[in-house]
C-alpha cells in the first residue's frame, strides 16, 4: 500500500493565516525562508542578466537498465521515451492521484536526473525505492555532488555568457545540452528573460562561476523562485503534498502529464478528471501586499461570504520586485508583473493561488495605503476574496 508523504495544510481564520506545522520528522527539512531580495538583484535580471546558486533544489540520480521502465511506471509524463536532447516536467502522485514532488527530469549519459524541491526529496526517494523491487534501478542523492544554477535576463548577455561555458546552447524550452561542464537546460521565459538551468559537478561548476562574475550579476536564489512563478510552473513543496491533482496545477497544459502512457500511482484519478470534466479548480497569478513569513505555502484562502469554508490555497510565494508591480494594473489585464503602483511603497509577494473558477481581476483599492486585489470567483462576481502578496492560487469549492 503507498503510504502518505507528511505535509503540512493550513487552518485559518478571517482572510488568511499561516500553515500549521506538521508533525513529523518532515518538517525538519522545511524550506528556510530567503530574505528578500534588494531591488539591484531584480534589476540586474531585468535589464542585464543574472546568476543565482538554487540551493532550494536537489537532485536524484536513477540508474540501471530498468531506470526508464522503472521511472515509467511511477510517473506521470512519458520517461521511457525521454531522449538526451530533451527534459520533462513529471509529477509523482499517491493513489489518490495528489502530488507528492514535481520533477524536472533528464538523461545524462546513461542516468535520469530528477530535480526536485529539497524539503521533499528526502522522502519521496525513500518511498520511490520502496517500489523498485526487482528492477534493475537505483536511486542515489546526487545534490553533494552536484551544482544547481538559474540563469536569467537579456538573451545577449545571457547566452554570451553561457557560450564561454558550453560549446552549444538549447535553443527551445526544456531542450538540454550536455557539455563538459555539465548539463544545460533551457526553461519558459518569465517576463520576456531568457531562463537556464546548468546543472553540473560542484567543483567544476564553482570553477567556472568566476568566468561569468564579469558578464551576469550573482543574485539570491529568491529572485529565481519569483521568476519560476512569473513563467508559469507551479512546484509542489512540502507544505502542499498531497493537496492537488495534476490538473488543478495546471500540470495537464503544462505538458506534465501523459495520457496515453500506461499506468502509474494515481493514474486513473488523473484520466477520469481529464476525460470527464471533473476538474474545476485551477492555478491562478495574483499580487498581494505582505512577506513570506505570513504569506506562504499550504495557506488556506476563504470566501468572504463563507468564512468557515476554504475556497482556495497559495501554492507557491515568492519575493516581488520591490514597489509593487503587477502584470496589468487596469481591469482586463491579467496579474503578473508591470505597471507600478505610483507613491506606494510595500512588500509585494508573487503566489500561486490555486482554487474553484478563482479568477484574479486588477481591481486596484487601498486598505490600510497598501494596494491589493480583490480575487472575484465568477459564479458569484459580486462577492470578493482579499488576497494578501504574489501568488499562485488555487480554489476549492
Amino acid at each position: 500500500m503507498n503510504t502518505p508523504l507528511a505535509n503540512a495544510s493550513g487552518i485559518a481564520s478571517g482572510m488568511t493565516s499561516a500553515p500549521t506545522a506538521p508533525s513529523t520528522p518532515a518538517a525538519s527539512h522545511a524550506l528556510p525562508v530567503l530574505p528578500r531580495p534588494s531591488p539591484d538583484e531584480f534589476d540586474a535580471v531585468l535589464q542585464h542578466g543574472a546568476y543565482m546558486p538554487l540551493t532550494q533544489f536537489g537532485v536524484i540520480d536513477v540508474t540501471g537498465d530498468d531506470a526508464a521502465s522503472f521511472l515509467h511506471g511511477q510517473l506521470t509524463n512519458d520517461v521511457q521515451h525521454l531522449d538526451a536532447a530533451h527534459a520533462r516536467l513529471a509529477g509523482y502522485c499517491s493513489a489518490k492521484g495528489r502530488l507528492l514532488a514535481s520533477f524536472l527530469s533528464w538523461r545524462s549519459g546513461d542516468t535520469i536526473r530528477l530535480m526536485v524541491s529539497k524539503d521533499v526529496q528526502a522522502a519521496v526517494q525513500k518511498r520511490l525505492s520502496m517500489f523498485v523491487l526487482r528492477a534493475k534501478a537505483k536511486l542515489a542523492d546526487a545534490s553533494g555532488e552536484l551544482a544547481v544554477i538559474g540563469l536569467a535576463g537579456d538573451a545577449g548577455n545571457v547566452r554570451g555568457a553561457l557560450s564561454g561555458v558550453f560549446d552549444a546552447l538549447p535553443d527551445g524550452v526544456h531542450v538540454q545540452v550536455d557539455g563538459t561542464a555539465g548539463s544545460l537546460i533551457r526553461v519558459p521565459d518569465a517576463l520576456g528573460r531568457l531562463r537556464y538551468l546548468w546543472i553540473g559537478p560542484k567543483a567544476q561548476v564553482d570553477a567556472l562561476l568566476a568566468s561569468l562574475d564579469g558578464k551576469l550579476k550573482r543574485v539570491s536564489p529568491a529572485v529565481w523562485d519569483w521568476l519560476e512563478i512569473r513563467a508559469g510552473e507551479p512546484r509542489i513543496t512540502q507544505p502542499v503534498v498531497e493537496q492537488f491533482v495534476p490538473q488543478m496545477v495546471n500540470y495537464d497544459v503544462l505538458g506534465a502529464v501523459n495520457f496515453r502512457k500506461g499506468c502509474y500511482p494515481g493514474q486513473e484519478v488523473v484520466a477520469r478528471s481529464q476525460y470527464r470534466g471533473t476538474i474545476k479548480r485551477r492555478t491562478s497569478l495574483a499580487n498581494v501586499a505582505g512577506e513570506l513569513d505570513t504569506v506562504r505555502p499550504g495557506t488556506e484562502l476563504f470566501h468572504s461570504d463563507d468564512p468557515g469554508q476554504p475556497c482556495g490555497m497559495i501554492v507557491n510565494a515568492a519575493s516581488a520586485q520591490g514597489g509593487g508591480q503587477a502584470r496589468g494594473a487596469r481591469r482586463r489585464q491579467r496579474a503578473s508583473g508591470r505597471g507600478r503602483w505610483p507613491g506606494t511603497a510595500f512588500s509585494a509577494i508573487a503566489l500561486w493561488v490555486a482554487g474553484r473558477g478563482l479568477t484574479v481581476r486588477q481591481e486596484m483599492k487601498r486598505r490600510d495605503e497598501a494596494p491589493f486585489f480583490i480575487a472575484r470567483l465568477r459564479w458569484r462576481p459580486a462577492v470578493g476574496l482579499i488576497l494578501a502578496g504574489f501568488i499562485f492560487v488555487a480554489s476549492f469549492s
